[in-house]
């Protein structure tokens, strides 16, 4: 079961980039972004109040969700959608795999978790190899202030999102319902880029197409009420630092479908790269080696 969890996030969410990237145009991103999360938040409390799912939480558990929806579902992608203007995505690609490892560091920093001895080498192994995978786009990145601006800013997206998988660790060590939580969560999120949208002034009013809003359904259905409660599944099983890992197989996907739909040619780094991923897979998640029997060394 966590094999099937964790390859629908990863055929998910290594989708998503080109929904994403369908939406940029006329429509502000915090108009985009609360869209996404108003059907995604409304489709998850019809649902959970119809099946009787929906938990009250205490008032403590809702301001926590609070910071959860503007770490998980507002403010990491605003960061993500603006930084897309100052560097490519393949950049943006091998500084969000860094959730790996500051998912690992707010472990220990919050909950007091020591690293288990796979994470650290799976995770250099999958950060060199996503490197490696995106080497010509890396090197043809000229030296910038708006560069470093994008690198900041997908840096800064990267730590929300391993914050709202610490709270979302917080969530389920109190024993509150993983679907409830997240649901209010989305909600909070939707209200607070929904809030910063008026402040800008941007009109709400979405682009009528039929890529921008076929784009929307998918990232509100799929990338966010399926993907989302999957991902947040995976952290209750596995531990945030593996779940993260899976980040790290989200370009291989979106470059997959490039090669197909858009001609994408894989160079010889790009063959390097995709090794080293899988190798840092088979290092995260192989069990031990069991011998098949095991000889004493002492008489009977």
């Amino acid at each position: 079961m966590n094999a099937f969890l964790y390859s629908l996030v990863v055929v998910i969410w290594g989708t998503t980039w080109i929904a994403i990237g369908m939406q940029q145009g006329q429509v502000s991103v915090p108009v985009s972004i609360f869209w996404r999360f108003a059907i995604a938040s409304g489709v998850m409390l019809i649902i959970m109040s119809l099946l009787g799912r929906l938990r009250p939480i205490a008032l403590k558990d809702h301001l926590f969700c609070i910071m959860q929806g503007a770490c998980v579902f507002g403010f990491n992608f605003f960061c993500f959608y603006h930084a897309s203007a100052f560097i490519n995505t393949g950049l943006e690609s091998v500084i969000f795999s860094m959730a790996v490892l500051f998912n690992t560091m707010n472990s220990f920093l919050f909950f007091r978790k020591k690293p288990s001895p796979r994470i650290i080498p799976a995770a250099l192994l999958g950060m060199l190899g996503v490197t490696a995978l995106f080497w010509h786009e890396l090197v043809s990145s000229a030296l910038s202030v708006t560069l470093f601006y994008g690198i900041g800013l997908s840096l800064l997206g990267t730590f929300g999102f391993s914050l709202g998988n610490m709270i979302s660790v917080r969530h389920q060590q109190r024993g509150l319902d993983m679907l409830s939580t997240n649901s209010y969560a989305m909600l909070y999120g939707t209200v607070i880029m929904g809030v910063l949208a008026l402040i800008r002034g941007d009109s709400f009013m979405p682009e009528l197409s039929l890529h921008y809003l076929g784009a929307l359904f998918y990232l509100a259905i799929f990338g966010s009420v399926i993907a989302f409660g999957v991902y947040f599944s995976l952290i209750a099983r596995l531990g945030a630092s593996k779940a993260a890992y899976s980040t790290l197989l989200f370009p291989l996907v979106a470059l997959s479908l490039s090669t197909v739909y858009e001609g994408y040619v894989w160079h010889l780094n790009a063959v390097i790269g995709l090794v080293m991923i899988l190798a840092g897979n088979l290092v995260m998640f192989a069990g031990p080696v069991r011998l098949p029997f095991r000889r004493s060394i002492y008489p009977k």
